[in-house]
């Protein structure tokens, strides 16, 4: 059984047991936090929804929030002498699919 949602401006297939990362949720470490917005089901049949599937949701724990690998922004203008760099490092949040309501 396989579920995907939307958290964050992405997608996600998630399935009861797996360990995501996903954009900054703002709950803190050993607290559930419930998806509901879950696009479609798999549990045997697929079930898609229109945009969202009635009455589905996903409950996870979360397990720490960190922060992503970092990424180098680099600006460059020829013939000016002008460059700039600059770094970014992006919060997540890691959680743990605990079960799959649809």
């Amino acid at each position: 059984m396989y579920a995907i949602i939307a958290t964050g401006g992405k997608q996600y297939r998630v399935s009861e047991g797996d360990i995501i990362y996903v954009e900054k949720l703002g709950a803190a470490a050993g607290e559930t936090y419930t998806f509901d917005q879950v696009l479609a089901v798999n549990d045997g049949s697929l079930k898609i929804g229109t945009p969202v599937v009635d009455g589905a949701t996903v409950t996870a724990s979360v397990v720490k929030e960190c922060k992503g690998r970092k990424v180098i922004v680099y600006k460059y203008k020829r013939k000016t002498g002008y460059h700039k760099k600059n770094g970014h490092r992006q919060q997540l949040t890691q959680v743990k699919i605990e079960k799959i309501n649809a």
